[in-house]
């Protein structure tokens, strides 16, 4: 499930917004405390943001461009202030769409899942788990993170999906053994170390360091924190 984050000080027009997103399937948070905003990316890490331009503190552009330092996650900005100026002022400073207020809420939730899609390119949009800013496609044995994407083996994809269902907490070595076995990949605990390494070496050259921890004695799951780089 795509994780969207909406930055939008009239509460009721966020409200609406999360309620229709979640009505299409979609995890929507709202923030409340605008001069945190970079510390809610962090900690909620979301697939795309809803942001309006005015905020208290900072404008949009402000929270746009820090956001950008560190992360290409798609923005679309929500506005009153449609000209265009206010446009292309938007797409300079990193956003990716534009919405002028007032909105009628399909064209906003089609704006948002055109740019998830053109994100994300994802062939069956349902086939897919998230942690985080990491993507793991399943049809495709693919892990996406940021701009980049990796090839998984048909064990690694296996690994990496039951991590991703564990949403953080540790899965034993026995489960993911018993996982493998039941698609005939007749695997050990040394054969198990060894795929666990291959996974690490190849997160670590696309930004995931430490994406997988190790529970000694136990077993392996995926980092609750922020993604390290």
């Amino acid at each position: 499930m795509f994780k969207i984050m909406i930055v939008e000080d009239d509460l009721t027009i966020a409200h609406v917004l999360r309620d229709e997103l979640q009505r299409w399937q979609y995890e929507a948070v709202v923030v409340t405390d605008f001069n945190t905003i970079i510390e809610e990316f962090i900690a909620e890490a979301p697939q795309l943001v809803l942001m309006d331009i005015q905020l208290p503190y900072f404008n949009g552009y402000y929270w746009c461009q820090e956001i950008r330092k560190f992360s290409q996650v798609p923005i679309i900005f929500i506005s009153s202030r449609n000209e265009n100026m206010d446009i292309v002022m938007a797409i300079q400073m990193g956003a990716d769409d534009f919405i002028s207020k007032p909105f009628d809420l399909t064209v906003a939730v089609a704006k948002v899942q055109a740019l998830l899609r053109r994100t994300y390119d994802f062939n069956d949009a349902e086939n897919f788990l998230t942690h985080h800013q990491a993507i793991l496609k399943l049809g495709e044995s693919k892990l996406q993170y940021q701009e980049q994407e990796i090839e998984l083996t048909r064990n690694e994809l296996k690994i990496m999906e039951l991590l991703f269902l564990s949403k953080g907490e540790y899965v034993s070595r026995e489960d993911i053994m018993v996982k493998l076995w039941e698609d005939e990949s007749f695997i050990d605990d040394n054969t198990l170390a060894v795929n666990i390494a291959r996974l690490r070496k190849k997160l670590t050259a696309i930004g995931l360091k430490e994406f997988i921890l190790t529970k000694k004695g136990w077993g392996y799951g995926l980092n609750k924190g922020e993604d390290s780089h």
